[in-house]
């Protein structure tokens, strides 16, 4: 079996990728971009991808959302990865003797008031795990990067601060995408793209009122234009139920009866890694 997801080595996409899939014979496909992720998987060059679509801070990742369109997948799994930051450097670095912090720009601002207290230059890569390999390949016991504990044992660099970021509770949630559009037995969500039938006011307001009659919990909603037009809309709801449930099927009857179209992107089960 191959599975896709977002390289490089270190990232917290092969961290959750390795630990979901940690049971089974993997043949690893590393991509460079989240795009390629599921475009991989849609030209069937992998079985599997993961790739992430909300953090708890920066929000919802557009480009996993538009890119599971264009390629037609199926969301049949999902992970919950807690991101930690630490600061790590190569064997022998001291705090007190850091000149400067390398990272990707959002992982900086999130310890933003830590590297300030340090009074240290910062210098940006294209990823957490980039940066770590960089301090590896540098050798140097004044500079450090910000990155997870993962990558910090990959590269063999020690945490010089520990959990430097400023929100304990950020998570990234990540989908597990597939070719085959079969929901697993014990799917608890469901995501639907829901197109409306015309633009008018309270449009978003009625499609809600579906879920809420129905007593269906909406754990999230996300709008994306449909790129058809400037101000057309298309509206993302993950369901609090499996796709196979009554409440689910009811609704999407009636939203096709308000003339509204709506697509099953997938069902699953979240699984939350410690």
């Amino acid at each position: 079996m191959k599975v896709a997801y977002l390289g490089p080595h270190g990232t917290f996409s092969e961290e959750a990728a390795h630990r979901y899939f940690k049971d089974r014979q993997i043949d690893w496909h590393m991509c460079d971009s989240v795009p390629e992720v599921l475009e991989a998987v849609g030209d069937g060059l992998a079985d599997w991808g993961i790739a992430p679509i909300e953090n708890a801070i920066e929000g919802t990742i557009n480009m996993t959302v538009d890119s599971l369109l264009v390629n037609d997948l199926y969301i049949a799994g999902e992970v919950i990865l807690p991101v930690s930051l630490h600061l790590l450097g190569t064997p022998g670095t001291k705090e007190e003797d850091i000149r400067e912090v390398w990272s990707i720009p959002p992982a900086l601002a999130q310890c933003r008031e830590y590297i300030r207290s340090l009074k240290v230059k910062t210098r940006h890569f294209d990823s957490t795990a980039s940066a770590a390999a960089a301090i590896r390949e540098a050798g140097r016991n004044d500079v450090a990067a910000v990155a997870s504990a993962y990558a910090g044992d990959l590269f063999g660099l020690v945490k010089v601060r520990r959990n430097i970021e400023e929100s304990y509770e950020n998570q990234t949630r990540f989908v597990v995408v597939t070719n085959d559009k079969k929901a697993p037995a014990d799917a608890r969500k469901t995501m639907l793209q829901v197109i409306p039938s015309d633009e008018y006011t309270g449009v978003l307001s009625s499609i809600l009122n579906v879920f809420s009659a129905l007593n269906i919990n909406l754990t999230w909603i996300e709008s994306r234009p449909t790129k058809k037009k400037l101000g057309a809309y298309q509206f993302f709801l993950e369901a609090g139920f499996g796709v196979q449930n009554p409440l689910i099927e009811k609704a999407v009857a009636v939203l096709q009866t308000y003339g509204h179209e709506v697509n099953i992107l997938g069902s699953f089960t979240a699984t939350k890694l410690d």
